[in-house]
């Protein structure tokens, strides 16, 4: 399977989890994926960066990602959010963004990303 998007944006904290991510996005049919490890370097990309879709760690090493997924909701861009605490203790205000409950699996990721691009 090719073509499902061009360009993803992984932020994600953890190596293991964003190396993960970023095999499991490409054999899903996304054709680049960036990883950024960091908030500062999470903002910069969501800032200035052309994606198809972000996929987001809610927390970056102690740091909420929130003023991350805001940007690129001002921009547009379709986001899916990854957490180990899933759907519970989310911030209202982004209670129709995706939501990926680590661990997960490929199937769960799958149906995710298409579920974000589809909203979009």
């Amino acid at each position: 399977m090719s073509g499902l998007c061009s360009r993803v944006l992984v932020i994600e904290d953890e190596a293991l989890v964003g190396m993960l991510l970023e095999d499991m996005l490409q054999d899903i049919g996304c054709e680049h994926v960036e990883l950024v490890p960091r908030f500062a370097e999470g903002m910069q990309a969501a800032e200035n960066g052309d994606f198809d879709l972000a996929v987001l760690d809610v927390n970056l090493d102690g740091v909420s990602s929130f003023p991350i997924a805001d940007r690129l909701i001002d921009r547009n861009i379709p986001l899916v959010f990854a957490t180990g605490y899933g759907s519970v203790g989310m911030d209202p205000r982004y209670a129709h963004i995706p939501t990926l409950q680590k661990p997960f699996f490929f199937s769960d990721l799958e149906q995710i990303v298409r579920r974000a691009l589809a909203a979009d």
